[in-house]
């Protein structure tokens, strides 16, 4: 046998130091330290063993990179042990926050009044809607649903002025009030900053383990009027960018189900919100250091809620829109939120201004003079209604000397109706579709041509009247300031119609009175009749416009009424020509 070769004592230390490390290496593997809420000594002590050799040092890693390394540090619980609410109140609003997700369940304006009989002062939150949905005003909305759960269903602590309000307490604005609220990991805290106004501003920081999250905050479960007629289908959510205005309707929005999808509406704008026709709560960037308006992109998204509510003794599921504002930035989000009136002039004195939420619509150029026009007659005459009387009865004093060139030119139509009568005589044999019905009517025009009448003439104080007609309308139903107006008796709200068609009754009425008073020479029998039912037709066209447009048509009839009578005594019509001899009279 041959004889074996030893291990030299350098072989054995090797196969030795190996052994130790792989010992080592499993026992750091099987039984890991736990955790140390402090960084390690950056030079630890490695107990009776020998000191090892140092590793040459390596490359130091990004900033970043060794931060993320570090563990967080522990975010202290804070919750209040019950639910409870307190109050803000002005001499403009009264507004309920309550502790459970810090958001308002009550936000109303005392100086407006509701739909209800009686009526009462107006409540912006959607009661009934919001408990269904969970959601209520200046909830946050985040990416992470558990998350966003968590945070609105949370008890927060409520702070004002250094102290703890107690439960009901009522806090005379201006007041600032802090709410804060973290189960350990999230932390969330709202201060929400009222003034005499109607903006309140709000900063909010929501964070994750002491990480910065992303963050918006909403006006979820319906805004508005809810007793209004289709409450959910006059609300709308809307963006600004570059002074232009965008609407979105509900069935442009996210929808909601059993979770709630939450639409993102692309690219960033001056400002959101939400509205219906006489109110709403518009999301603004905060002003600077310097007090000019901050230049902070703001995103938008929109969803609807399936709500019940019956109508006409019917159960309807209507769509309440809802909208959530931020930055699309993680980190603090600070905004201010006008919640209040589409007043005008309040709306101009908003910086940005919010003017534009006033939508008068192609008759804006009509709608907005008469609208400044009747409230500078309102200084004078305490009532909308005999205000829009005494307008009516100016803009008619206005178009007399037109009305006084419509009837000259009528009565020159008159002056050769008979010539103009034995024109059409000779043709009525003839269809429409017939090209020699062309020949009569440049036998017609050739007439009016001689005696210098302008056919169109006695048309231009109807055509005149009509933009009138609409730009009153857009006033009537837009402008917060006619809003409840009442006249006299049975008309209570001058933007509704009249509940007993008293009103488009009556001017049906004038209205065929002043066309029997009116000559319509020439006119042939077909359109004599189609103009007999004109009356009947715009009475019902008008029996559901505000009855502040059938109170102008009105009045504006029964002053042409009286303009016609002074005319025909001032001016009276020429006699009727002769038939001559031999024709039957």
């Amino acid at each position: 046998m041959s004889e074996r070769k030893e291990m030299s004592t350098e072989t054995r230390s090797l196969i030795a130091a190996v052994l130790c490390l792989l010992v080592i290496a499993g026992w750091s593997l099987i039984y890991k330290p736990p955790a140390q809420p402090t960084p390690p000594n950056p030079n630890p002590a490695v107990g009776n063993q020998a000191k090892p050799a140092q590793p040459a040092p390596s490359a130091p890693g990004p900033p970043s990179a060794q931060g993320a390394a570090a563990p967080a540090a522990p975010v202290a619980i804070r919750a209040a042990s019950e639910e409870h609410s307190i109050v803000i109140e002005s001499d403009l609003y009264r507004v309920e926050i309550s502790n459970r997700g810090a958001v308002v369940h009550s936000w109303q304006l005392k100086k407006f009044t509701d739909d209800n009989k009686p009526p009462r002062t107006l409540d912006l939150v959607h009661a009934d809607a919001a408990q269904q949905s969970g959601s209520w005003p200046l909830s946050l909305a985040l990416d992470d649903p558990t998350q966003e759960a968590a945070v609105n269903g949370g008890l927060f602590e409520i702070a004002s002025s250094g102290s703890v309000p107690g439960p009901g307490t009522v806090l005379r604005a201006p007041a600032e009030v802090t709410l804060a609220w973290s189960d350990g990991h999230l932390d969330v805290t709202k201060r929400l900053k009222f003034d005499t106004s109607y903006i309140v501003s709000v900063e909010t920081k929501v964070s994750l383990d002491g990480k910065p999250l992303t963050a918006a905050i909403g006006w979820a479960g319906g805004f508005g009027d809810a007793t209004a007629y289709r409450a959910a289908l006059q609300t709308q959510v809307f963006n600004s960018a570059a002074g232009k205005l965008n609407t979105l309707a509900a069935k442009n929005l996210g929808k909601s189900g059993q979770t709630t999808v939450r639409a993102a509406v692309p690219g960033t704008f001056d400002l959101v919100g939400i509205e219906d026709l006489y109110f709403t709560a518009a999301f603004m960037p905060p002003f600077t250091a310097h007090g000019d308006v901050a230049e902070t992109p703001i995103t938008l998204s929109g969803w609807t809620l399936p709500h019940n509510t019956t109508v006409d003794g019917k159960t309807e599921t209507e769509n309440v829109p809802q909208m959530a504002a931020g930055t699309g930035q993680a980190g603090p989000l600070n905004l201010r939120v006008y919640v209040g009136p589409k007043s005008i002039d309040g709306l101009k004195a908003v910086r940005p201004p919010l003017n534009g939420l006033v939508q008068f619509g192609w008759w804006g150029f009509i709608a907005e003079p008469l609208f400044y026009s009747l409230r500078w007659m309102h200084q004078y005459i305490t009532n909308y209604g005999w205000a829009i009387v005494a307008i009516t009865i100016a803009i008619n004093m206005v178009m007399f000397p037109l009305k006084v060139k419509s009837m000259r030119a009528m009565m020159k139509m008159q002056k050769v109706a008979p010539e103009v009568k034995a024109i059409q005589e000779r043709y009525k044999k003839y269809s429409m579709r017939d090209p020699r019905k062309a020949e009569m009517n440049k036998e017609v025009m050739a007439v009016y041509s001689r005696e210098g009448i302008n056919p169109l003439g006695s048309c231009w104080p109807t055509v005149i009247q009509m933009p009138i007609w609409f730009g009153l309308y857009r006033m009537l139903a837009y402008t917060i300031e006619l809003r409840h107006a009442p006249w006299i008796g049975w008309i209570h709200d001058l933007s509704r119609s009249d509940p007993y068609y008293i009103l488009p009754a009556v001017m049906a009425i004038s209205m065929y009175f002043m066309q029997k008073m009116t000559p319509t020479p020439g006119m042939d029998p077909a359109q004599a009749k189609m103009m007999g039912l004109t009356p009947l037709i715009f009475g019902g066209m008008f029996a559901f416009s505000p009855s502040g447009l059938a109170l102008y048509i009105l009045t504006s009839n029964i002053v042409g009424i009286g303009q016609q009578w002074y005319l025909y005594r001032t001016a009276p019509p020429p006699p009727k020509p002769s038939r001559g001899p031999g024709k039957k009279k």
